[in-house]
C-alpha cells in the first residue's frame, strides 16, 4: 500500500520488516484506523527446521549432540532436555556428582546467554541506542563488563563440554569426559569477579525507566523444593498447574496460525501463557541463592511482577544466582566414579523438561528395542512465549498510537525483545501431507 492510498483509505501500517536484536527471522505487521488495531501480526517467515523428523531413526547416543545444534547460544538447553528425557526411556539413574555438573553445565549457558541479552539485545532499548556500539559510547566499562561475563560462560561451557559452541561431551548417562577439580577451581577467581559484575548488572538495570504496562499472566516453570530450578523439577503455575514432565502434552497444546511457521503454544481452556526469567522469578523466588535475592530487593524487585519489561531485571538477578551457585557447585564437587554410565538400548518412551535460558525446554523420545528413535517431540520456550507476545502488543500498541510510526515500531519491538525470543529455536516442526 502506498502512503497517499493509506491516507485515503485512513489505515495506518506499521512495518517492522526484520526485527533486530532478536535471533531468527521475525516481522511485526501492524494495521491501524481510528485510532484502533484492525490487525496484527508477528509473522515468522523463517523455514522450519525439521529436527523432530531427522531424529527418527538416529541412535539414541546420537541425538544430544543433534539437538545442540538447534541453537548457538542455548545448545546445552537442548541437550539436557534430550538426555533426561531418554535416561527415563532407558531407566538411568544418573550418579549425584553428574548430576552436579550439569547444573553446573547450565549455569554456564545461563551466564553467557544473559550477559548477551542484557546488554547486546535489550539494553539498547533502555537507552535509546541502536545496537550495543552505541551504548559502549556512552558506557564502555559496561560493555567491557558484558564481554568478560560473556567470555566466562563460554568458558565455563568449554571445561565442561569440550567447546564452547554446540559442545560434544554431554551424553546419555552422563559425560563422555569429566573435568578434574583443579580445572574447576581455576574458575573460582574469575566466577567471583563475575558475581560482583553480575551484582551491578541489577543496579543498572533497575535503574532503567520502565512502561507503566502489567498483564495478568498465566506464569509456568520447572519448580523444586530444594533448589532454583535447571534440569529437574514439576512444571508448575501461579494457577494451579501441577504436573511431571510426562503430562505436559496433556495440559500444553501447540497451534498453526497462518502468518507463522513456528507454532503457538496454549494451555487447555486456558490460552496463552508465560515461561522465561520472569515466570521463574515469581514461581521460584524463595528458592534463589541468598545473594540473589538481596539484590533483588535492593532493586525493588519482589514477586508477583507483572510489567513484562522488567524482565531485564530478573535476567539480571539470575545472573547472580548463576554465579552464586556455579562457586557453591565447583566447591562442593567430588569427581564421579565414572563418567557415564553404560545406557543399554530398551524400548520405551522418556518426556522431561528443562530451564533454557529463554524459559521452559520440554522433550520427548520413543525409543525401539534397538535404541532408534521412533518419535521425537519438542517444544521450544520462544514457541511457548509467541501467542503471549502478541497478546501484550495488542494490549501494549494502543497506548502508543498517539506516537509517529518509527517509535511505535522501536517501542513494539522492545515489546517483543522482552521474551529474547529465540525465532530460530522456535521454527522446529512442519507437518506435510501428500494427497
Amino acid at each position: 500500500m502506498t502512503p497517499a492510498s493509506a491516507s485515503k483509505s485512513g489505515v495506518n501500517k506499521i512495518e517492522v520488516p526484520v526485527l533486530a536484536r532478536v535471533e531468527g527471522e521475525g516481522e511485526l505487521h501492524i494495521k491501524v484506523k481510528a485510532g484502533k488495531i484492525l490487525d496484527l501480526k508477528l509473522r515468522i517467515p523463517e523455514p522450519p527446521r525439521l529436527f523432530e523428523g531427522f531424529l527418527r531413526g538416529r541412535h539414541f547416543m546420537e541425538v544430544p549432540d543433534i539437538t545442540a545444534r538447534i541453537c548457538g547460544i542455548c545448545p546445552i538447553a537442548y541437550q539436557m532436555s534430550s538426555t533426561h528425557a531418554l535416561e527415563r526411556a532407558l531407566g538411568l539413574q544418573i550418579h549425584p556428582s553428574i548430576r552436579a555438573l550439569r547444573r553446573l553445565f547450565y549455569c554456564g549457558e545461563w551466564i553467557e546467554s544473559h550477559a548477551l541479552h542484557i546488554y547486546f539485545l535489550h539494553l539498547p532499548d533502555f537507552l535509546g541506542c541502536q545496537d550495543a556500539f552505541e551504548v559502549a559510547g556512552k558506557d564502555p566499562e559496561a560493555v567491557k563488563m558484558a564481554l568478560r561475563l560473556k567470555k566466562l560462560g563460554n568458558e565455563l561451557v568449554r571445561t565442561l563440554g569440550g567447546r564452547e559452541i554446540h559442545p560434544v561431551s554431554a551424553c546419555v548417562g552422563g559425560f563422555y569426559r569429566v573435568p578434574a577439580k583443579d580445572q574447576l577451581e581455576a574458575l573460582l577467581p574469575e566466577l567471583r569477579w563475575a558475581l560482583e559484575a553480575s551484582l551491578k548488572t541489577v543496579s543498572i538495570t533497575a535503574s532503567l525507566e520502565f512502561p507503566d504496562f502489567e498483564q495478568d499472566y498465566e506464569f509456568v516453570a520447572l519448580s523444586h523444593p530444594d533448589e532454583y530450578a535447571l534440569n529437574e523439577g514439576r512444571i508448575v503455575s501461579n494457577r494451579g498447574l501441577d504436573i511431571d514432565a510426562a503430562e505436559f502434552e496433556e495440559h500444553s497444546v501447540e497451534q498453526h496460525v497462518k502468518h507463522s511457521n513456528a507454532l503457538h503454544s496454549v494451555m487447555r481452556e486456558r490460552g496463552s501463557y508465560h515461561v522465561g526469567p520472569l515466570a521463574r522469578f515469581n514461581l521460584n523466588y524463595a528458592q534463589l541463592t541468598p545473594g540473589a535475592r538481596r539484590a533483588a530487593e535492593e532493586a525493588g524487585l519482589k514477586p508477583p511482577v507483572l510489567n513484562p519489561f522488567r524482565s531485564i531485571i530478573a535476567r539480571a538477578v539470575e545472573l547472580v544466582f548463576a554465579c552464586e551457585e556455579a562457586i557453591r557447585l565447583i566447591e562442593a564437587y567430588q569427581p564421579p566414579p565414572a563418567p557415564r554410565l553404560v545406557a543399554r538400548p530398551r524400548e520405551g518412551t522418556g518426556m522431561a523438561a528443562t530451564e533454557a535460558p529463554r524459559g521452559l525446554l520440554y522433550h520427548r523420545y520413543c525409543v525401539d528395542e534397538n535404541g532408534l528413535v521412533t518419535a521425537a517431540r519438542i517444544v521450544p520456550p520462544t514457541a511457548q512465549n509467541f501467542r503471549r507476545m502478541e497478546e501484550d502488543l495488542w494490549s501494549y500498541v494502543p497506548r502508543l498510537l498517539d506516537l509517529n510510526n518509527e517509535e511505535i515500531a522501536w517501542r513494539a519491538e522492545q515489546a517483543v525483545r522482552n521474551y529474547d525470543p529465540c525465532i530460530s529455536c522456535a521454527t522446529h516442526f512442519l507437518k506435510l501431507r501428500r494427497h
